[in-house]
């Protein structure tokens, strides 16, 4: 899996563009605070570079190397900083932080991991922090069976619902949380409809 990224992340451009997913950028710009935020999964730094420089200390992790460049060269060329950790989430040094705000933006991760990273992304939560997330539906398969370029892990596994998310984040109170269909138009990899699974909560 590492591989597969790092393929990708060393194309030139940016894989998924470089501005801010519409749904992260709404929900944190209407968030009354600023503070410590973590993006998991990050790829090469497009929200961990708005959230910088609208004044968020802000925390990123991935398993690509590739990534991380790429998000060092969004963040140099702002003139802002991102402590961007590379490798393994559990075995990282910012699981010993606790955070304002947890972002899990298209963070796809395998079966075997899935859960118990959503439990312990939750617990690195400090109380009433925020947690947003925004991921492909397991409805998405079908999208995706018609257009490729709406992106997505091809395991269905993978994919999100509303009973899931209810699941993974069982001390989490739901603000939001929604299947809806959308447009998407990021980049190279996420263009055109998709469904996807949209949740806000707070830690409880």
């Amino acid at each position: 899996m590492n591989n597969f990224w790092d393929l990708r992340y060393k194309e030139e451009g940016y894989a998924y563009g470089t501005k801010p997913n519409e749904f992260f950028k709404n929900s944190i710009d209407t968030l009354n605070q600023k503070g410590t935020l973590l993006l998991a999964a990050e790829g090469e730094g497009r929200n961990a570079l708005y959230a910088a420089k609208i004044s968020w200390d802000v925390y990123a992790f991935d398993i690509s190397i590739e990534a991380k460049k790429k998000a060092d060269l969004l963040a140099k060329s702002e003139n802002v900083f991102i402590n961007y950790q590379v490798g393994d989430f559990f075995k990282l040094q910012l699981i010993n932080h606790k955070f304002d705000v947890i972002a899990l933006i298209f963070a796809h991760f395998t079966t075997d991991i899935l859960s118990d990273y959503h439990q312990k992304l939750a617990e690195l939560l400090k109380p009433n922090g925020i947690i947003i997330l925004e991921g492909f539906s397991k409805t998405h398969f079908e999208f995706q069976k018609e257009n490729p370029n709406a992106g997505g892990p091809k395991n269905l596994d993978m994919l999100f619902s509303i009973e899931s998310i209810k699941k993974d984040f069982l001390n989490v109170e739901i603000i939001k949380l929604e299947e809806v269909e959308i447009e998407l138009d990021e980049g190279k990899y996420h263009q055109g409809k998709a469904k996807v699974i949209r949740f806000i909560g707070r830690k409880i």
